[in-house]
């Protein structure tokens, strides 16, 4: 966090994204940090010794609480969550990293499906 900012690198394309900290997010990341530590870091996601989780350790706590909690979906649905949910396609172009509007069109109309009129 950087600047009143998340920054984050996308992985496929290595674009650098800077997520405003406002909002649900700024409670989010607030309450994150109120938690008890046994070490102090830098990292906003750590593990008890204060180290960054790596992404086998994020993923194991993911299937965990998907398990617990019954649900099923998978980690990667999450973004295509987040370009639904934003009902701006240019936000969520932003937010997504994508270069094409139309890559950013597929993810959300994969997840709301298409309109189509009856046969009569």
């Amino acid at each position: 966090m950087r600047d009143g900012a998340l920054w984050v690198t996308q992985n496929k394309t290595g674009a650098r994204l800077g997520i405003e900290v406002t909002g649900e997010l700024a409670a989010v990341i607030a309450r994150i940090s109120e938690r008890p530590r046994r070490a102090i870091s830098l990292f906003l996601i750590q593990d008890e010794n204060g180290q960054p989780l790596t992404y086998f350790a994020l993923r194991s706590r993911f299937d965990k609480a998907r398990k617990h909690a019954t649900v099923s979906f998978q980690f990667r649905d999450i973004r295509a969550k987040a370009a639904t949910d934003t009902g701006d396609l240019a936000h969520s172009q932003k937010l997504l990293a994508h270069k094409n509007r139309d890559m950013t069109e597929h993810y959300v109309r994969s997840r709301t499906g298409e309109r189509v009129r009856p046969l009569r």
